[in-house]
């Protein structure tokens, strides 16, 4: 059984409008033991909506822990949206900071959110989904200060995504995963792909079995929720998902340090 969530948002994330502490028993009910709330920092998101609040998001997971001490574990993290110029002002963040975890994502492509149509509509399907893994690679050539990427191809979400084969991008990427194993990163599986209906988790199962023929050994689990009934989401079927991809564990972080626990 999979016990512990590591992408989870709360009302910290300004698309969520989930108390953090009513997510406390919502996690407990499913049988989480371990939360990390990961709560959105993009800097340079069109509109500033993804702001966070540090200061007052610190202090409510201090508040937490102590009331639900010896019932939930509770990690204070943070999901990056990732931009290669940005890194200067990211490494200057997360040294402010005493982060358990850090997700390095991709929510935009030179500064377009594929989450709008506009996006595809302008770069068709494959080169859309071309030009945001080359983002990644751009992002993890620029900085460094993550543990895991996220969501690996969270822009399939909002393409055509029956026509999305990781086949078809071989060559960059392995070349995406190369990097992020010798940069001792890992990556997720983002339960997420499951509940919008695309049939796999991020990242598809040939992307995940192949990071892990790589060499690939730092795997988290996270739902990517934003409201109670959607932490944890489809856990069930993680342990097999990781096992189908050859892996035995996945991965938990304390103070930025990995610690695999068997499935």
């Amino acid at each position: 059984m999979i016990t512990a969530d590591f992408h989870t948002h709360t009302d910290f994330s300004s698309d969520s409008d989930q108390p953090m502490e009513d997510a406390l028993p919502a996690l407990m009910n499913k049988g989480i033991k371990t939360v990390c709330f990961t709560e959105h920092m993009d800097m340079d998101y069109p509109g500033g909506e993804f702001i966070l609040d540090t200061a007052a998001y610190r202090a409510r997971v201090e508040e937490l822990r102590e009331k639900y001490r010896g019932r939930i574990e509770i990690l204070f993290g943070v999901e990056l949206g990732l931009m290669d110029y940005l890194a200067p002002r990211l490494n200057d963040y997360v040294a402010q900071w005493d982060f358990d975890f850090i997700i390095g994502s991709s929510h935009l492509v030179d500064g377009v959110d594929p989450y709008y149509p506009e996006y595809f509509t302008e770069h068709g399907d494959y080169n859309g989904i071309l030009r945001y893994f080359e983002s990644i690679l751009a992002n993890i050539s620029a900085f460094g200060e993550f543990d895991v990427y996220g969501h690996l191809d969270y822009v399939v979400r909002y393409s055509s995504a029956k026509s999305y084969r990781p086949a078809d991008y071989t060559e960059l990427l392995d070349e995406i995963l190369k990097k992020l194993i010798g940069m001792g990163k890992g990556i997720e599986l983002n339960t997420a792909g499951l509940k919008y209906g695309l049939g796999w988790a991020h990242p598809h199962p040939e992307l995940l079995r192949r990071y892990r023929e790589l060499g690939g050994e730092v795997i988290t689990i996270g739902s990517d929720g934003h409201k109670a009934e959607h932490y944890a989401w489809d856990f069930d079927r993680a342990g097999d998902i990781l096992r189908n991809a050859g892996f035995d564990h996945y991965t938990v972080f304390r103070n930025r340090k990995p610690c695999h626990i068997k499935i």
